[in-house]
């Protein structure tokens, strides 16, 4: 038999008769999360219309999970909206040219928009720096939501984690629950969040119970050939069949790659 964890996950077990349990990969729609072979583990990709995580320390690809589903939405005609706290528009579009998943087209075209939240905080940052008053630097993570237009269909926040560092723990969940309450509300409504793996930690992980699903991204040694990999496992993906495993993956001049 199959079990399911706290989260919702079902992870099949070897021998197992997975496809005669009650919750299925077919009972969701599915929406590709870019990436073939992940696809493939999760039954056609993320759980449409709900929410998404993504967690990970420096340099695990976190940024690029996330190019890789904006492309994929964006070359499936959705409408995608990039909530941007830490890069330019300008830095992320040229990130997506040098993997081969080039969201300019479809930014200049108005389908991609890329949100200056970047800007925004350096700009209150510099501005607090010269003396004057903070409150801006306050977030209040309900009104980003006030970004996305209506008919969004994708939505991709990255780092949310910038937000949690003037919030308590409890403040944090409450503004957490609710932005992804407004978004998942919206019908048809992908939401990504990606986090750093500090503000995850800070924040007790309280993220991962709101949402549908998430990924964690990891670099660590490998203790057979000592070389430094990159991992990725999913704890959670309701209404979704795995195996709780950890799947290595690449970053390569073709974005992510796992075997």
């Amino acid at each position: 038999m199959g079990r399911i964890s706290d989260f919702g996950s079902i992870f099949c077990l070897r021998n197992s008769r997975c496809d005669k349990m009650e919750l299925s990969t077919k009972s969701i729609g599915r929406i590709s999360t870019g990436i073939e072979e992940l696809d493939l583990k999760l039954g056609g990709g993320y759980p449409e219309g709900k929410s998404i995580l993504i967690t990970g320390g420096t340099g695990t690809g976190k940024s690029i999970f996330g190019i890789h589903f904006l492309y994929k939405a964006c070359k499936n005609e959705k409408k995608c909206v990039l909530i941007a706290t830490e890069e330019s528009p300008e830095d992320i579009l040229e990130q997506s040219e040098i993997l081969g998943l080039g969201l300019s087209p479809y930014y200049k075209h108005g389908q991609l928009i890329i949100e200056k939240a970047f800007q925004s905080r350096s700009e209150k940052v510099q501005t607090s720096k010269f003396g004057f008053t903070p409150e801006g630097l306050e977030i209040d993570l309900p009104s980003l939501s006030d970004f996305v237009p209506p008919d969004t269909e994708v939505v991709v926040i990255d780092n949310i984690g910038v937000f949690t560092l003037r919030l308590s723990i409890q403040d944090f969940r409450d503004q957490f629950d609710a932005l992804n309450y407004v978004l998942s509300s919206r019908e048809g409504c992908t939401a990504m969040f990606i986090m750093d793996e500090t503000a995850f930690k800070m924040s007790r992980k309280l993220a991962e119970y709101s949402v549908t699903g998430s990924l964690r991204l990891s670099v660590n040694e490998n203790p057979y050939t000592g070389n430094t990999e990159r991992y990725l496992i999913i704890p959670k993906m309701r209404k979704t069949e795995l195996k709780l495993e950890s799947l290595r993956f690449e970053i390569t001049q073709k974005g992510i790659r796992l075997f």
